[in-house]
């Protein structure tokens, strides 16, 4: 069985109190959630503060971004280990954002995610082709490349720290949202790949989450596919309510 995941990533929104203000507003909507796992994925400079908040209750805490060195002369970056020390469990490497406005290619995301498993971190590997790929029947060469590369030289042990996020760029922030049949099939290439690069007991028990959109809406028809695990929510995941509505998409 492979335990739903839904995190939320708040990109580049709320300050410290704001923050606290919502998590203190989310923990009593999940905390008698017990069979999803939930994260949020709050900004660097409020991850100590969230991390005090959510001490005592069922929420894990992810980075948005690491660099792949531990320390060093490397102004304005921050490394697994301090995430670490922050008291992050997870962290995002290659949202399609980081992709596009930063310069991420799937070389300097395969060195964080390396670097990321050395520290005890699980990844949250996110993956997804652009409208033109998709448009040109590119989807499945692009996934297959981005995991390829993504994963390369990873142990097979290393795989336990690995959650994929599919998330096709042309998706989001767009309330455009993959259809239930289109995002199912996409997971199921996916983990196809993983059998081929790794084994098929791994593929099976990697968990693939589906991001791009997601509201309390249609969280419910894409957790029925069989190969979406999860989701990894942005826009909803800024208000309380919404992003607790997604948490508990079974009740």
């Amino acid at each position: 069985m492979r335990t739903p995941i839904i995190a939320g990533n708040w990109k580049l929104f709320k300050k410290s109190s704001e923050a606290q203000d919502f998590v203190a507003e989310l923990i009593p909507l999940v905390q008698k959630t017990t069979d999803v796992e939930i994260v949020i994925a709050p900004v660097f400079t409020v991850l100590s503060a969230v991390k005090r908040a959510i001490a005592d209750c069922n929420i894990m805490l992810s980075a948005q971004d690491c660099f792949w060195e531990e320390e060093g002369a490397f102004t304005g970056e921050i490394s697994p280990g301090m995430l670490v020390d922050a008291g992050c469990s997870h962290v995002i490497i290659g949202h399609s954002e980081r992709r596009q406005y930063f310069g991420e290619t799937d070389e300097t995301v395969n060195r964080k995610i390396k670097a990321a498993i050395t520290a005890g971190l699980t990844v949250l590997f996110c993956i997804g082709e652009t409208l033109a790929e998709r448009e040109a029947d590119k989807t499945f060469e692009v996934l297959r490349t981005q995991i390829e590369n993504g994963l390369a030289g990873l142990a097979r042990g290393d795989l336990a720290k690995i959650v994929i996020a599919y998330e096709p760029v042309w998706a989001i922030g767009t309330g455009k949202t993959a259809t239930d049949k289109q995002a199912q099939i996409a997971h199921a290439f996916i983990r196809k790949v993983v059998g081929e690069l790794f084994t098929v007991q791994i593929a099976e028990t990697i968990r693939i989450l589906y991001g791009g959109s997601v509201k309390p809406e249609n969280v419910r028809g894409l957790m029925n596919q069989p190969d979406i695990d999860g989701a990894l929510v942005g826009g909803a995941s800024l208000k309380a309510d919404s992003f607790g509505a997604i948490v508990n998409y079974k009740a």
